[in-house]
């Protein structure tokens, strides 16, 4: 049976002026520079400095938004040119140039970009002498490489990718015989098919010594008992001391499980941490300042304005010239709006930090992380008056430079939980009590998630063995007997 109802709904849809706009406080320092880059070209009306003689609704009439259909004469003012902004071609000038210089830029010598991770081991195999099936096989096993070094394929699958995928016909011997070739290349380790393997590989390569002997027979025959730190079973299995078993251990932990990930070459890029804002002490005081590169200097262009008041001025108005200044208001009003966006983006990131750096007063004063108080989103965002989304924006994306160092803020938002005073504490505060009781413990005996509670519980932090195995996995510690030392 069909049945129908009316339902009222209410709903808020953002234009896409707030949505832009959120887009923009959500931007870090760095890819808010990029962004107004790319609005500046895209935008003639627009333009960076300060004009002291720009009035903000000189050209905003209404007069210029419906024209008459019948106007069909051309303006004759010299002061516009109609035909430069009618042509098909919506390609700016400059994305169509070789060499995008003005007369009186300065031209750079650019940098040569560094080479590849892969590149690298390329160039090493030329110093090798091989013939071409060799040379080719060897090419292919380093393109089989990943970013961290190894190669994760078995040696069949690779004799049959290259036979499927590049007409190479071999078999595993020739493979095998090749591997060996991209074991000599460096960083020590690359070309493994496992942790072990990489390590074996690296230890191969050190000097011979005493400790570096046994640290390779310990890597090659006890390898499962190495990694769940069985030291008593070593120390049966060798008859050795705990002082030999640990340098030997110690050349072992001197290695590099990603041979892969520490060459400076490598294909990810890491990038710089721009500060945001920076909160300084001055005269016991806390001062927040956001970082000037936020805040750029920008005008609506004073010839769109002018090519506006030409036409406002003329009797005559043709329909190509009445498209012409369609397309001149639209930038114009483009051009105001993201000058107020970037005001308001301004002050949305200042008022928000500033509310931020209040709340955890006691903690910017001196750096204590057990001083950081509980604090959420909806927290700044009631003192603020903004939404919640707006405060999650600022905090997920931006950086604060303090006198303790550069830190991500959402860091300073934690969930609180009651101490055995009944007292809100955060949840950042017991994990930094939990971080100090690991590291202050007898590595040669490690705290158990059990003891680690207990421990916790004496200092007025009744915490469960559970939530203690969740804050330590947050804390990227390992369980008590991965912290096992000789």
């Amino acid at each position: 049976m069909l049945k129908q109802f009316l339902n009222l709904k209410l709903s808020q849809k953002l234009s896409p002026q707030q949505i832009q706009l959120m887009k923009l406080i959500q931007l870090p320092t760095q890819a808010f520079e990029q962004r107004l880059l790319e609005e500046m070209n895209e935008n003639p009306a627009l333009e960076a400095g300060k004009e002291d003689e720009y009035e903000a609704d000189e050209y905003a009439n209404d007069e210029y938004d419906d024209y008459d259909d019948g106007e069909s004469d051309r303006i004759e003012a010299d002061d516009i040119n109609i035909d430069e902004y009618l042509s098909d071609d919506d390609t700016p000038d400059y994305k169509t140039q070789v060499n995008n210089y003005s007369e009186d830029e300065e031209r750079e010598t650019p940098f040569a970009s560094p080479i590849s991770f892969h590149q690298d081991l390329i160039n090493q195999l030329n110093t090798f002498i091989l013939n071409d099936e060799e040379r080719e096989i060897a090419e292919f096993l380093v393109g089989s490489i990943d970013d961290m070094g190894y190669i994760r394929r078995s040696i069949p699958d690779i004799v049959d990718d290259m036979a499927f995928t590049q007409g190479i016909y071999t078999d595993e011997a020739m493979v095998e015989k090749m591997l060996h070739v991209i074991h000599e290349l460096e960083p020590s380790g690359v070309g493994a098919r496992d942790l072990q393997e990489c390590l074996l590989l690296q230890l191969k390569h050190k000097t011979p010594t005493e400790y570096v002997d046994l640290a390779i027979d310990i890597i090659e025959n006890q390898f499962d008992a190495f990694t769940k730190k069985h030291y008593d079973k070593l120390l049966q299995k060798y008859s050795v001391s705990n002082e030999q078993l640990k340098k030997a251990i110690h050349e072992i932990e001197r290695l590099n499980p990603k041979p892969g990930g520490s060459f400076a070459g490598n294909n990810k890029v890491t990038e710089n941490v721009v500060p945001d804002f920076a909160i300084r002490i001055v005269d016991g005081e806390l001062e927040l300042t956001l970082n000037g590169r936020n805040a750029p200097s920008l005008h609506v262009s004073k010839d769109y304005q002018e090519m506006m008041q030409t036409y406002k001025e003329s009797k005559d108005k043709s329909t190509a010239q009445k498209d012409a200044v369609q397309f001149i208001k639209q930038k114009l009003d483009s051009a105001k709006w993201f000058i107020d966006a970037i005001r308001q983006r301004q002050e949305t990131l200042f008022v928000t930090m500033n509310a931020i750096m209040h709340y955890q007063e006691e903690y910017f004063l001196d750096g204590d992380e057990t001083k950081l108080k509980p604090m959420i989103l909806k927290d700044i965002a009631d003192m603020v008056g903004l939404d919640i989304s707006t405060i999650s924006r600022v905090a997920n994306s931006k950086y604060v430079e303090t006198p303790y160092g550069t830190k991500l803020i959402k860091e300073f938002f934690s969930e609180a939980m009651k101490n055995d005073q009944g007292e809100d504490v955060s949840t950042l505060e017991i994990k930094k009590i939990l971080q100090n009781t690991i590291e202050d413990e007898d590595k040669r005996k490690p705290l158990p998630d059990d003891q680690l509670a207990e421990i916790l519980k004496e200092k007025g932090y009744p915490i469960a063995r559970r939530t203690i195995a969740k804050y330590r996995e947050q804390l990227d510690i390992p369980v008590a007997r991965m912290r096992k030392k000789i």
